[in-house]
């Protein structure tokens, strides 16, 4: 089906979307969810390391990164280059991979092409076997990060940070930690990220269930069997349940629908499902490339992403093919040609046409009509994280597989002890899987699982009582030699790999600029900081207008909140060039006490 803008029908599009939003809106919003922890604690445990009992460290190192995913990684990679040698890292995993040592489920693998999503793949000498790889490369190829950097020696693994306080006697932070270890580093960098806690929805009797149940990212390969790439034997018997319809299960249901003896989905909103076309890595193109070549691709596909003016598009995917739409979320240049009527008007034409063709794509593959009409996405493109998958919708043709759309119910009415119940009907299960993800913007920073006390005694969550404030998203006044990895304040996109390399850079070089001008600490000025979140607000889109009308989800706080453009709307490219042109200028903002001048 193509649509041309005369034949589409803006109006009678707005009013089913509200209809269908409206349908999934609940009064608790985001509270329908609870975390894993307490009584549904054991939903977090690590089922793939063995704790090891150790001593209480009590040492002292330059640099502390708290987190091991790939922002801790690329930001100890990049000083260990800068010539730090006393560096750890630390996270409450077993080993490094931040997310994709967690997530372990079925068919994971990312979402955004290898070549531009893996970082420093020609530092460690790593080519990507596809396209889109699996999640278990990934995950090795952290490993080989680490061990390529020597990151090990003094990495404090299955250890949770319980407390960091600023000692201005020696111009260091104390740190504790859930191992009763308690060291000292003279830097500290967060990187823990925002999706890494599991959370479950709060659906009455969950605990009351007697068969089998956990989270994708604690994937039970007792329990099922098989691995990563399927054969799940272990479910050939069982009647199992997925609950979640997003990223994730539109990874896991192929492999639960393929073995297990019947499935049961269960969805509240569908999400898009675009063609993934993936391909193993093809060795002759792989053998042309030229030294530089993924920096390039990385750039190239940022880039077009952002909005951003290029020769050439090297990276032909669903998300360049909709980059116009993702500017109603993720900062980025904008048509500047057009007024702010004319390009909206634009845009929404455009995302309809874009969204009549995927509803059209499930009419195409799925045989029974009910189950078709009952996938169809009824939002706005991004209002949901887009998803891909070639797999996903044939699943529903399998006579083993069952789709119920709990939208009506206000979600799933409860679960007994052998059922999961969604209104007046109850549907028998052994198995219960949640592919509900994680709480979102919640690192330990943030959530006060991890208190910052800077100086003066003064806590971080003090200080960011009326919101954040920092220098460029990683600073904040009063917390000397903190820095952040996240989205906060700076610039963001889909591929977040490449927006935590240039994160990861930044910082390097910033606390390498301070050693070598002798600074005493590094810490942004009152004024800096004022300055940038001033600019921040200035220049940040307003997309309330946006999430309000959108179905609820994680973008949207549950449909209970909007967010106003936390982020430098103009977006990543112009960010990581005014990032480059301050560095350049010195970095006076932020050198406390340097003994020599810190102009170049």
């Amino acid at each position: 089906m193509t649509d041309t803008t005369d034949t589409l029908d803006l109006k009678a599009a707005r009013e089913k979307y509200r209809r269908e939003r409206d349908r999934r809106l609940r009064p608790d919003g985001a509270t329908q969810y609870r975390r894993a922890a307490g009584e549904f604690g054991y939903y977090a445990k690590d089922p793939y390391t063995q704790r090891v009992e150790r001593e209480p460290v009590e040492d002292r190192v330059e640099v502390l990164v708290i987190g091991a995913g790939f922002g801790g990684l690329l930001t100890a990679a990049r000083l260990r280059e800068a010539g730090a040698e006393s560096i750890r890292l630390m996270d409450e995993a077993g080993d490094v991979g931040g997310t994709w040592y967690w997530n372990r489920y079925p068919g994971v693998r990312c979402d955004i092409e290898s070549y531009v999503y893996m970082p420093l793949l020609e530092e460690v000498g790593t080519m990507p076997t596809e396209r889109y790889a699996p999640g278990d490369e990934i995950r090795r190829h952290s490993v080989a990060i680490a061990e390529h950097y020597n990151l090990y020696p003094d990495a404090l693994f299955q250890t949770r940070g319980t407390s960091l306080d600023w000692d201005e006697e020696s111009d260091e932070w104390i740190v504790g930690t859930d191992r009763g270890d308690r060291f000292r580093a003279r830097f500290v960098i967060t990187s823990s990220g925002t999706m890494t806690q599991a959370k479950l929805p709060g659906i009455p009797g969950i605990e009351t269930f007697r068969g089998h149940t956990f989270h994708t990212s604690r994937w039970d390969y007792g329990y099922t069997a098989g691995s990563a790439d399927g054969g799940l034997t272990g479910l050939a018997d069982k009647r199992v349940a997925v609950v979640g319809t997003g990223a994730t299960g539109l990874q896991v249901v192929p492999h639960v629908g393929a073995d297990a003896r019947e499935l049961v989905v269960f969805q509240r909103t569908p999400s898009t499902v675009d063609v993934r076309d993936n391909r193993p890595t093809d060795a002759a193109w792989a053998a042309s490339l030229r030294p530089g070549w993924q920096r390039e691709r990385m750039e190239n596909f940022l880039a077009v992403l952002a909005g951003e003016p290029v020769e050439e598009s090297l990276v032909q995917d669903g998300w360049t093919a909709t980059t116009a739409l993702q500017r109603q979320i993720l900062t980025g240049a904008v048509d500047e040609s057009l007024t702010l009527e004319e390009r909206e008007r634009r845009d929404e034409l455009d995302d309809l046409a874009t969204m009549n063709r995927l509803r059209s794509r499930i009419d195409e593959i799925v045989e029974d009509p009910a189950t078709a009409e009952a996938l169809k996405p009824w939002y706005r493109y991004m209002c949901k994280r887009p998803g891909f998958s070639d797999t996903y919708l044939p699943t529903f043709n399998r006579p083993n597989v069952t789709l119920v759309d709990t939208a009506d119910a206000g979600g799933i009415t409860r679960v007994t002890e052998t059922s999961v119940v969604v209104g007046d009907e109850e549907y028998e299960v052994d198995c219960l899987i949640f592919a509900t993800g994680f709480e979102v913007g919640i690192s330990g920073v943030m959530s006060g699982t991890l208190p910052v006390t800077g100086r003066g005694g003064r806590t971080l969550l003090e200080a960011w009582a009326q919101g954040p404030r920092t220098l460029h998203g990683f600073s904040s006044h009063g917390f000397p030699n903190l820095f952040h990895l996240s989205g906060i304040q700076n610039a963001n996109s889909v591929n977040f790999a490449h927006i935590l390399l240039e994160q990861a850079e930044h910082i390097a070089a910033v606390i390498a600029r301070g050693r070598e001008v002798g600074a005493r600490y590094l810490e942004p000025t009152a004024g800096a900081e004022d300055d940038w979140v001033r600019t921040v607000h200035e220049t940040a889109s307003d997309t309330r207008a946006f999430q309000a009308e959108c179905t609820p989800g994680y973008y949207n706080g549950e449909g209970s909140r909007s967010i106003a453009g936390a982020a430098y709307s103009p977006g990543p490219i112009a960010f990581h060039r005014l990032l480059r042109e301050w560095r350049e200028a010195g970095m006076e903002d932020v050198l406390v006490g340097a003994t020599v001048g810190a102009a170049r």
